[in-house]
């Protein structure tokens, strides 16, 4: 045990060695700011002692007090610029104690065995990592005022009483979806760890070595965007001056700030042994399961939900759902599923559906850019309408983009992807069932129409695929998304103030989604996907499947009631090769009839 007093003893100290070098950068940068005062000072004591007169010493007094009004202004605005920056805050979900009072209390409690201040509030993140963050600075705080009058609205804060740097621990930020994975006691044991780290953040030369980096790194934010006005040219002068000296001593802080927060993680770590060691060990091994489960699920699931204008309400859920299935395929993980008896870390939530929502619209905003709030054209999805609302319409969607992109390449107008009404009927064209190959360059959104095309010519899918890309690039510009605004969305989506409550506007300027899932794809890429779904809708109108949901892929063909997971193959044939044997051999054993025409949307 002294062993391990030694170890965390030596990690705070590290930190707080670490803090008074960046607090002595602070204080180097004080000096050379006052050095022409004081040497202003000093001339001009010395004139009124008569130990230096003449011309030239008048010249040198006036000159140097210039010279030290000028950088006195120039170190005061650089300073308010440092001090009124407006920190970088995670997006979150707050969690206030009256919609998670089991959580505060295992929290707090942990706090009490590792002998550390509790944090001051719970948020949620959507994304597998918990960490701790200051959320003291005046600009994040919420309009509250103890002071206020009684008559006032909770909340608000007389005119022109400006608002005040409060001493508080930090919040302590969860990933949602370790709350509905991971077990109560697993949620403990990966807490401890970050819980433990309250204790050296509450040493006043760490806080304030932080709050200086911040303020640097704010400043340097805050000059990177343009000016506003008529005169943003000459506004933008100052901001460049900030921003260059910023910079400067931000870049002489950041060895020391590594170091710092290095000694402050093992300080932390080391006092976190004391609880629950064996255990948390086990729960490292659930945050990997996790975080794999997590990433399939919103770029497999999410993302396809996401770019037809829904959100799943219920990702948190759903990852529950991805990562069972993959315990079930992945024999490494076979013993993991056998932790659902145990209670599950969400049960220590009021209503963790109204969490699970909040959460879900915040990963949709962030990794993906959508607005803030439920709209007509941004509108929530349960798990058991994403098979007909997402799927199909994504494959519907897709196979009218195929065919409108086939008719601008010669072919006639295809009536079926011109028709208007959402009704199914409005969309199917009146053309006899025995459309032959003649009649595959009439405009017939059939599925011969498209294999024809491709199939025996060398290099002729370049074209198609060139005329899918710049379509989806057309469609992309013409989505217009709203400003960057506050968080009221977020209150709002979590169903009441119990998961909401008074939040600070933590969206800033910069524009969304602040994480994009997908990396650019080719024509290729976007071609054999248009195929396939032109394919998949074939199947649901000509042969009785079915679309369907898979938690770890995504979309999928439900054939019979059973996934069909080789289509890709042989729609790569004929894509990249020109050889469209494999697929009429895939559309043989389907029941599938290419000739028949389908619903577009």
């Amino acid at each position: 045990m002294s062993g391990t007093g030694t170890s965390e003893e030596l990690g705070a100290q590290s930190a707080r060695a670490r803090a008074l070098a960046l607090l002595r950068i602070r204080s180097r940068a004080t000096a050379a700011a006052i050095l022409p005062a004081a040497a202003a000072v000093v001339l001009l004591v010395a004139g009124a002692q008569g130990l230096a007169v003449g011309s030239g010493w008048d010249t040198a007094r006036w000159a140097v007090t210039a010279c030290a009004v000028v950088v006195l202004l120039l170190a005061a605005a650089v300073a308010l610029a440092v001090v009124r920056a407006r920190p970088a805050v995670s997006p979150t979900v707050p969690l206030a104690e009256e919609a998670a009072p089991d959580l505060y209390r295992l929290v707090r409690d942990l706090a009490d065995r590792l002998g550390v201040p509790a944090p001051s509030a719970i948020a949620l993140t959507p994304d597998c990592d918990s960490w701790l963050e200051d959320r003291t600075h005046p600009a994040v705080q919420p309009a509250a005022d103890p002071g206020a009058d009684r008559g006032a609205a909770p909340g608000a804060r007389p005119a022109g009483r400006p608002r005040r740097r409060v001493q508080a621990a930090p919040v302590l930020v969860i990933g949602s979806p370790f709350l509905w994975w991971m077990r109560v006691a697993e949620l403990r044991a990966v807490l401890a760890p970050v819980v433990a780290g309250t204790g050296p953040s509450a040493h006043p030369d760490i806080a304030a070595a932080r709050r200086f980096v911040r303020g640097l790194d704010g400043a340097v934010a805050d000059a990177a965007v343009p000016a506003p006005g008529p005169l943003r040219r000459v506004r933008a002068v100052p901001r460049v001056f900030v921003g260059w000296i910023a910079r400067l001593l931000l870049r002489s802080c950041r060895g020391h700030a590594a170091e710092m927060e290095r000694g402050v993680a093992a300080a932390a770590s080391v006092r976190a042994q004391a609880v629950d060691y064996g255990l948390r060990i086990v729960a490292q091994e659930q945050v990997g399961l996790a975080y794999a489960g997590w990433d399939r699920l919103l770029t497999r699931v999410a993302l396809p939900a996401w770019q037809m204008g829904r959100w799943p309400s219920r990702l948190d859920a759903g990852v529950v759902s991805a990562l069972t299935e993959l315990s079930r395929r992945d024999r490494l993980a076979d013993g993991f599923t056998s932790r659902l008896g145990e209670r599950p870390a969400c049960d220590l939530l009021e209503e963790p559906g109204a969490a699970d929502e909040a959460a879900s619209l915040l990963a949709a905003r962030l990794f993906h850019g959508g607005p803030a709030e439920s709209g007509s054209d941004w509108s929530p999805v349960d798990w058991q309408q994403y098979p007909e609302e997402v799927v199909d319409r994504k494959w519907r969607t897709e196979a009218a983009r195929l065919h409108r992109v086939l008719d601008a390449m010669g072919s006639a107008p295809a009536p079926a992807a011109d028709s208007p009404g959402p009704g199914p009927d409005s969309h199917r064209p009146a053309f006899p069932a025995d459309i032959g190959a003649t009649d595959i360059n009439a405009g017939v959104p059939t599925l011969a129409r498209v294999v024809e095309h491709l199939a025996g010519r060398s290099g002729s899918g370049e074209e198609l695929a060139a005329g899918i890309s710049a379509a989806m690039a057309r469609e992309e510009a013409a989505v217009q998304r709203p400003p960057a605004g506050g968080t009221s969305g977020l209150a709002g989506a979590s169903g009441g103030s119990h998961v909401g409550g008074d939040a600070p506007d933590i969206w800033g300027p910069d524009p969304l989604p602040l994480f994009p899932l997908q990396p650019p794809r080719t024509g290729t890429e976007l071609l054999a996907d248009h195929v396939a779904a032109m394919v998949c809708c074939a199947a649901v109108d000509t042969a009785g499947a079915a679309p369907g949901l898979d938690w770890l892929d995504g979309p999928a063909l439900l054939v019979e009631g059973e996934r069909r997971a080789d289509l890709g193959v042989s729609v790569l044939s004929l894509v990249e090769d020109g050889d469209a044997g494999p697929l009429r051999s895939w559309l043989a054993s389907v029941g599938v009839r290419a000739d028949k025409p389908v619903r577009l949307v």
